[in-house]
């Protein structure tokens, strides 16, 4: 089988070659990766979902000389690496040309389109888009899920060598994931209710996330295990059955939120104000700062977001809000 996929694949790459020959080919590309919500309250490490804003955005342009060169990036304040084995997206793209062993060379452009340490996975972004622009340029050899383990190369980068597969996969297939295993790398789309909307609010403030990691508990009550699981499991069945009373009711995290949750200022009123206001559930946006709330109607999160944002004002924080449905396609191609 593995045989037949590399036949197959060389099949595509060299077609694509050709057309090169006939000036048919694609020989630059832009495209769009969204932003995602990780760990969606009690599913640390292993929940997550696409938005379908903010995101990033890359330029590929094929060139005649061998590599890879990051000719721009935006956005990023002058704090992100041109070179490409040092950056997110430049490192997922050049384990994927090496890969298909790609004679020729590309020049990108980045633009940042969302802040980094957001929590809303700013760096697997930019690790899904320099992969998922490549493929689409060569005429798509590799499925999406194909493309998996390339854009976790970049985001290594941002994770101290470990990387979580929750932000990248979320973003890359859209929709809401499952990540039931880094070893092997195993994946599960969940069905995602029709209503269902999200809130989210990204405070000015940045949070690293390896400084989140550091502060959370090593050992866990038994007690408090068992009932993540129940959420999580009932967090799962509710999407699934489109059950939104237990969805609410799910969005509970008893280990990760008490914890990360005394590093974002009013936390506890944000959260308050957007149930008050009628939403589903609310907790941290991965590691933070940024923080979501789930809703079952557009005017729902809308004053979810007006209630979150007024917590913030009122202690002198400013914020950027944003409100999506969940987003079922992931990255795409801008015309």
């Amino acid at each position: 089988m593995k045989q037949k996929q590399t036949a197959d694949l060389q099949v595509k790459l060299d077609d694509y070659y050709q057309k090169l020959k006939t000036g048919e080919a694609k020989k630059e590309i832009s495209a769009f990766a969204p932003a995602s919500v990780t760990n969606v309250s009690c599913g640390f490490d292993i929940l997550g979902f696409a938005i379908d804003y903010p995101g990033d955005e890359v330029v590929l342009r094929l060139t005649d000389e061998p590599g890879l060169k990051i000719a721009r990036i935006t956005g990023d304040e002058g704090r992100l690496p041109m070179a490409p084995e040092k950056n997110t997206a430049g490192m997922s793209l050049l384990s994927l040309m090496n890969h298909l062993n790609f004679p020729y060379g590309i020049e990108m452009e980045l633009h940042k389109k969302m802040a980094l340490g957001s929590g809303l996975g700013s760096s697997a972004a930019s690790a899904v888009v320099s992969v998922f622009a490549f493929n689409e340029m060569l005429g798509s050899p590799l499925s999406r899920r194909e493309l998996l383990p390339f854009a976790l190369e970049g985001e290594k980068l941002s994770s101290g060598g470990k990387p979580h597969a929750d932000n990248v996969a979320a973003c890359l297939f859209g929709g809401f994931i499952i990540v039931r295993s880094i070893a092997p790398l195993d994946v599960i789309n969940v069905e995602t209710p029709e209503n269902l909307f999200c809130t989210i609010i990204h405070p000015h403030i940045e949070i690293n996330t390896a400084d989140t990691r550091k502060i959370l508990k090593k050992q866990i009550l038994l007690s408090d295990a068992v009932q993540q699981w129940g959420n999580v499991a009932g967090l799962v069945a509710g999407l699934a059955q489109k059950d939104y009373e237990l969805i609410g009711r799910s969005l509970q995290d008893v280990i990760i939120e008490p914890i990360r949750s005394i590093l974002i200022p009013g936390f506890n009123e944000v959260k308050a104000a957007a149930i008050k206001a009628g939403a589903l559930g609310c907790s941290i946006s991965g590691s933070g700062p940024s923080i979501f709330a789930l809703s079952t109607d557009i005017n729902t999160a809308e004053e979810a977001g007006k209630a979150m944002k007024k917590v913030l004002n009122k202690i002198d924080i400013g914020s950027d809000l944003y409100i999506s449905k969940i987003n079922p396609q992931g990255p795409k191609v801008l015309e």
